[in-house]
């Protein structure tokens, strides 16, 4: 079959458009559900599921509620047995993985969450791009999954405010430059450069002591 100039224009255009709606059509959301059992409100952002076939299906959620935030990951598959830890490790963009410890709902073997270590995780969702989750299940295996990080700050500064978190204290929160960054980009120096630093190192040790 052949196709002329403008028909082969037409579906390039349709092939290039329809990933980029996909996308926009797949962002964090914003929503608020009831407590059946309490009858009262909570609220939550929701990511999109990651690509189809690539990744093991998970969802995080920022979540107000009882005016407590927490971060909830779902998943289809088992992590461990109800009300027990496991780590879970999260890593933005290809900044220093980090690793924090979640557990699972009293009722379930498929979601966990934290509480602890909610507002770190949600600040560092608003600092990049994507994330990359990693979770090794009470069997072993490992799950991932990468979740896209596109417009998030809306629905994750809502949820702050349902908090009573103050939106734009999350920027002091995020992150700081650690050790293990440090060694990792002074590595990457030479030793000329590594000498420079050193010696302004060891000027500021000197000061503060």
């Amino acid at each position: 079959m052949k196709y002329n100039r403008n028909t082969l224009a037409i579906m390039l255009g349709l092939l290039i458009a329809c990933p980029l709606n996909a996308l926009a059509d797949n962002p964090w959301t914003y929503q608020q559900g009831r407590n059946s059992l309490t009858n009262q409100t909570y609220s939550f952002a929701q990511s999109p599921l990651p690509q189809p076939g690539r990744y093991d299906d998970m969802m995080l959620e920022i979540v107000c509620k009882e005016n407590k935030l927490q971060v909830v990951i779902d998943t289809d598959d088992l992590i461990a047995s109800q009300g027990s830890s496991f780590n879970l490790e999260y890593q933005i963009d290809k900044k220093t993985p980090v690793v924090i410890q979640m557990k699972t709902f009293p009722d379930s073997k498929r979601r966990g969450y934290t509480e602890e270590f909610a507002k770190r995780m949600a600040d560092d969702l608003l600092t990049g791009q994507a994330v990359f989750i990693r979770i090794t299940t009470m069997i072993r295996t490992a799950l991932s999954s990468s979740i896209p990080l596109d417009n998030t700050a809306k629905p994750i500064q809502q949820v702050f405010a349902d908090c009573g978190i103050n939106a734009s204290s999350s920027a002091a929160s995020q992150p700081i430059y650690d050790l293990t960054e440090f060694e990792q980009e002074f590595g990457k120096l030479g030793a000329d450069q590594q000498q420079q630093i050193l010696i302004k190192i060891k000027k500021i040790m000197t000061e503060i002591r």
